[in-house]
Formats: structure tokens, C-alpha cells, sequence
């Protein structure tokens, strides 16, 4: 008989549409006092399975995981007990200074869960072109995920 643990664990499929249609991820980095440091994001997953952000490039994020590459992530939802689904996720960090991939992930973000035409692409793209200069994307390769979705214990606890 498997244990609890392993009848909540969401599998490869269940991860990847669960990244899919969540919004908001929380990062959390090494901070300089060795606090952990918290942040709510947007993000998206690649077809790799690494996570994507934005932030600006002066940001406290930056300097930690420039310090420290090694990040916890954080995505979660649920009301009531049955319901509490989530993910965390071990990964490392790469920072990357490239405007083309920033710009990609900020039109990435902007469109989640929705098809947009070429032309919508492009006015999204002209609006998010002046920030992007400022950003780098912060890109998450996973290392190791822990999962769970109380709803498939049918209320029974």
C-alpha cells in the first residue's frame, strides 16, 4: 500500500500543468544577513521545465543570487485543507543579460494561458521594450521538486 506521501505527489504531468496555470511563483534567496529573502514573481515555465522571471538588474534577488545561486521556490494554492496543492522547488540560478530573452520572458508572462496574434505580440513587445533594458531574466533550473495535492486524498485525512 503506497504511503500518503506518495498518493499526494503530483507526477511530471500534473507539475507541468500545474505551472501552467498558476500565476505567482515566490523566490526565495540567500539573503546578505543570512535571512532568507522572499519575493512574489510571475513567471512562466519553459519547455525544459526551468522557471523564467524579470526583475530589474539592481534588484536585492540580483546581488543574492549573484552571491549565492542556489534558490527555493515556492508555488502554492488552495482555500480550505482538501484543497492545498502545491510545489517547491530546489534550483539553481542563471542570470542572464541578454534584452532579447528578457523581452521573450516579459511577452511569456504577459500572454500566460492565452493565444495572442502576431500583431498583439508585437504592441506587447513595444510596451515592454523600455523596462526590459533595466532587467535580466532569472532562469531556474530545478533540482529537485516536492509535491503535493490534498485532493486526491478524497477528505480523508
Amino acid at each position: 500500500m503506497p504511503s500518503r506521501r506518495e498518493i499526494i505527489q503530483l507526477n511530471d504531468q500534473e507539475i507541468r500543468e500545474y505551472l501552467v496555470s498558476q500565476k505567482t511563483i515566490i523566490l526565495v534567496s540567500n539573503g546578505v544577513g543570512g535571512f532568507p529573502h522572499p519575493m512574489p514573481m510571475w513567471f512562466y515555465a519553459d519547455e525544459q521545465g526551468r522557471i523564467c522571471c524579470t526583475t530589474f538588474s539592481k534588484s536585492q534577488k540580483v546581488l543574492n543570487y549573484q552571491r549565492d545561486p542556489r534558490a527555493t521556490l515556492l508555488v502554492e494554492s488552495g482555500e480550505e485543507y482538501a484543497e492545498l496543492k502545491g510545489l517547491v522547488i530546489y534550483a539553481d540560478t542563471e542570470i542572464v543579460e541578454d534584452f532579447d530573452a528578457v523581452c521573450d520572458t516579459l511577452l511569456k508572462i504577459n500572454t500566460k494561458g492565452r493565444d495572442v496574434t502576431p500583431e498583439q505580440a508585437q504592441k506587447i513587445l513595444a510596451g515592454v521594450a523600455p523596462t526590459a533594458k533595466k532587467r535580466v531574466l532569472l532562469r531556474f533550473t530545478p533540482r529537485k521538486v516536492v509535491s503535493w495535492d490534498h485532493s486526491k486524498l478524497g477528505g480523508v485525512y
